[in-house]
């Protein structure tokens, strides 16, 4: 198996790893009072400033401030009782691996000083998509019965050998999703391992000799074949702040 190729791609969703349970409440109001309605009875009386402060932060959502997230826009807004859920094969980055995207990371920071490193690494097997709470525990058991018994060897960044047997898999999650009239994956993938981001859309900065410029960096890092394969033993899924792990056998 060789070493894989770095890719520079953008993606039409900025936060693939969503947080936890969603916080702003739907609310709906009318612009005016009933014609049968008296004056009196349609003024709120005012509610004492005691009463107010004894359940903090129950009618107002958290702030969603992307400047708190590195400029990042959530794919879908904040709603109380929505889990933001993502199914992914994770990758358990060693010290070489690390000293690697370092070399790789200062060298494309020269022409986009925007890029940011990865705080976690991982290989998608589905898009984000949206569970009620209450879908979370058949949901995940679902999945624990598709993945059960395939078992795979995959070679990141950008796969280059074991990209059928990644298809095997999202084919499963995929079944999971629509049991769950849920957004299935990409049409034609590619798997890879996304080592850095920034906001917006930088792939002109990072193509051509500049990309090729970073491919001969891990060509010639020691030992970069065996590096960057990974033996992938299991599937995560995170559902909010709730993660779930299911093996491969």
């Amino acid at each position: 198996m060789s070493a894989a190729p770095l890719v520079g791609y953008s993606s039409s969703g900025s936060e693939d790893e969503a947080e936890a349970e969603a916080g702003i409440r739907a609310r709906s109001a009318t612009g005016g009072r009933r014609c049968d309605q008296s004056p009196l009875l349609s003024q709120r009386l005012p509610v004492p400033d005691s009463v107010l402060h004894m359940f903090p932060g129950t009618e107002e959502g958290p702030e969603d401030d992307s400047a708190k997230h590195g400029g990042r826009v959530r794919t879908f807004p904040h709603e109380r009782g929505n889990w933001a859920t993502h199914v992914y094969v994770p990758y358990e980055a060693r010290e070489d691996f690390l000293d690697l995207l370092d070399i790789l990371l200062l060298h494309a920071q020269t022409y986009t000083p925007q890029l940011v490193r990865m705080e976690a690494f991982h290989l998608s097997l589905s898009q984000s998509v949206v569970l009620r709470h209450h879908w979370i525990l058949p949901f995940v058991q679902a999945l624990k019965d598709r993945v059960a018994s395939i078992q795979r060897t995959f070679v990141g960044l950008e796969v280059t050998s074991g990209h059928a047997q990644f298809l095997d898999l999202v084919s499963e999650v995929d079944k999971v999703m629509e049991e769950f009239d849920l957004t299935t994956f990409y049409q034609d993938p590619s798997f890879h391992i996304s080592l850095a981001w920034c906001v917006g859309d930088a792939r002109l900065q990072l193509e051509g000799q500049r990309l090729q410029e970073l491919q001969e960096i891990v060509d010639e890092f020691e030992d970069s074949e065996m590096l960057l394969r990974v033996h992938a033993e299991q599937i995560h899924c995170k559902s909010g702040n709730k993660f779930f792990s299911m093996p491969l056998k």
